[in-house]
């Protein structure tokens, strides 16, 4: 039998968040990021979702949101929808880990060509988006509301040195999510991953516990990371989805109109989350700003290929000996779904 953790705090909140008003129905939505609507691409999303759905039903649906993870973390916020204390919530790859495997397949270091190619591909109605949320679904329980990338291509960054050839990584402590993906790729690159819940990377970072970590860059620069690291490298090695989930049986519960209310706000507020990421990344709350504080180089294209041949092998080989047959159709599937789109440019 589980336990939901749930600080006292946080279980206040839910209660009084409760009683505040007199809606019909509530929707509690939980996301790691800020809540402001021009701070993180899941503030827009929330946002944008709320005022939809409060507007649309004439107050009826109330949406209660808990920004900067108020709710816990990231996968013990997924147990409480799962049990149906929370209604939704959006979640990393990291998150969703323990509950969808195969989420790793999205691990296999550039495999991406550029941002355009993953914003079609990663989305819950591209072709191979259908497929990857049908299985999320049907492995976990939850509804999938929505699905894109966490914000951009990851970089590195680190308290050591510029991150410029393969040979860099040597030795560094790199932070993961905890997903053995990530570890391998560390791994595969000399590096030493360390998986470490979000919660606790600003922490090890400015005491040295990790000497790095990977994100996007919006990620890196509304988390001030780089008041604890000097180093940012852009490798665009990887990128993640988010994946906006909600409790089925709720769902489920709501009328046919209030379903299709639900749906297309969440398919809207995606859109708004996806768009704030890529106008993020190149304002002053992403990489303009951070280049004023930090070291930042771009990895050339030789060096990136060099990085791809470390990597790839462990990466494609973990997928295929932790995922078996389903989590190879997975992959085999975005990878086709990649090259198609990257065809149409």
């Amino acid at each position: 039998m589980k336990l939901w953790k749930l600080s006292a705090s946080a279980l206040a909140g839910l209660c009084l968040a409760g009683q505040a008003f007199a809606a019909d129905i509530t929707i509690r939505l939980s996301h790691l990021n800020p809540e402001e609507a021009f701070g993180s691409h899941s503030g827009a999303m929330t946002t944008v979702f709320k005022s939809l759905v409060e507007s649309n039903s004439n107050g009826r649906i109330e949406v209660l949101l808990f920004p900067n993870g108020q709710l816990g973390k990231d996968a013990e916020v997924i147990d409480q929808v799962r049990a149906g204390l929370v209604e939704s919530t959006i979640s990393s790859s990291g998150g969703m880990a323990p509950y969808f495997p195969a989420v790793g397949i999205f691990d296999i270091p550039f495999a991406f060509p550029n941002i355009g190619v993953a914003s079609q591909v990663i989305d819950k109605d591209s072709s191979f988006g259908t497929a990857f949320t049908a299985d999320l679904e049907d492995k976990t329980g939850l509804k999938v509301l929505g699905l894109l990338d966490s914000g951009g291509f990851f970089a590195f960054t680190n308290s050591k040195h510029p991150i410029e050839t393969v040979e860099d990584m040597k030795g560094l402590g790199i932070r993961t999510m905890t997903l053995p993906t990530h570890e391998a790729m560390i791994t595969s690159l000399g590096g030493k991953p360390l998986p470490l819940a979000w919660a606790e990377v600003y922490t090890a970072l400015q005491t040295g516990v990790a000497d790095g970590q990977m994100n996007p860059v919006p990620t890196i620069a509304f988390t001030n990371l780089d008041e604890v690291q000097k180093y940012l490298s852009i490798t665009n090695h990887i990128i993640t989805p988010y994946i906006w989930t909600m409790n089925a049986d709720f769902f489920a519960s709501l009328s046919p109109e209030d379903q299709y209310l639900v749906s297309w706000a969440a398919d809207v507020a995606t859109d708004a989350g996806r768009s704030m990421s890529r106008v993020l990344e190149a304002s002053d709350k992403g990489l303009p700003a951070l280049m004023e504080t930090m070291e930042v180089n771009v990895v050339s294209s030789e060096e990136i290929a060099k990085f791809a041949a470390a990597a790839q092998p462990a990466v494609r080989e973990l997928i295929e000996q932790s995922y078996g047959e389903e989590g190879m159709t997975l992959l085999n599937a975005m990878m086709e779904s990649i090259a198609a789109e990257n065809a149409k440019f």
